[in-house]
């Protein structure tokens, strides 16, 4: 028996509201803000739900833990990314699952585009 159940996921970040507009124009879902330092990514009907919190310091170091997002379109999902202020970590790598490019947020979170 498991000791509790997934509550949400939560993205710390300099600008809560800023972060879940990027993330809202990748994935969708309706941003709620709640105040200036919590911000919510509602996708109810598409099965996910995000929180955005503020914290004072910044991101350091490698997430160890990402989102996977996929794609029918790699190169243009990377293109529109970088438009919206992602920016590409190395080289597409292609693995036995297919191929796939690390990309980090406009905060730094590395997530990672999966061709569908």
């Amino acid at each position: 028996m498991p000791i509790g159940s997934l509550h949400e996921i939560v993205v710390d970040c300099s600008n809560p509201e800023a972060l879940a507009r990027f993330w809202q124009a990748l994935i969708g879902g309706e941003v709620e803000v709640e105040d200036a330092d919590w911000v919510i990514l509602d996708g109810d009907d598409d099965g996910f739900y995000i929180g955005f919190q503020r914290v004072p310091e910044g991101k350091s170091g490698k997430n160890r833990i990402h989102l996977d997002v996929a794609v029918d379109d790699l190169d243009r999902a990377v293109d529109e990314a970088e438009q919206l202020g992602a920016r590409k970590v190395g080289s597409v790598r292609d693995e036995a699952q297919g191929p796939f490019q690390v990309m980090a947020d406009p905060a730094g979170n590395e997530f990672c585009f999966v061709a569908d």
